[in-house]
């Protein structure tokens, strides 16, 4: 079940991001409360790497474990 969890705090702390993104951009915010921002957006993109550092890593061992060798680059569509 901490899995589930894991899944839920990615997606809230990539939610917290883009509103704290957003709130820079508006230009409203002092300089001090766009330094904090910064500062807390670091964190969460930090969080956000390590957390789909760890999805890269399980599906890598689930591929392993049955039996597929390869892996095709990722292209999106257009």
């Amino acid at each position: 079940m901490a899995k589930k969890k894991d899944t839920i705090d990615f997606e809230k702390s990539l939610k917290t991001l883009e509103k704290l993104v957003d709130s820079m951009e508006t230009g409203d915010l002092s300089l001090e409360q766009s330094l904090t921002a910064f500062e807390k957006g670091i964190k969460l993109t930090k969080d956000c790497q390590v957390a789909l550092s760890q999805a890269e890593q399980r599906v890598q061992i689930l591929i392993e474990e049955h039996g597929e060798e390869s892996l095709e680059p990722f292209e999106p569509e257009e």
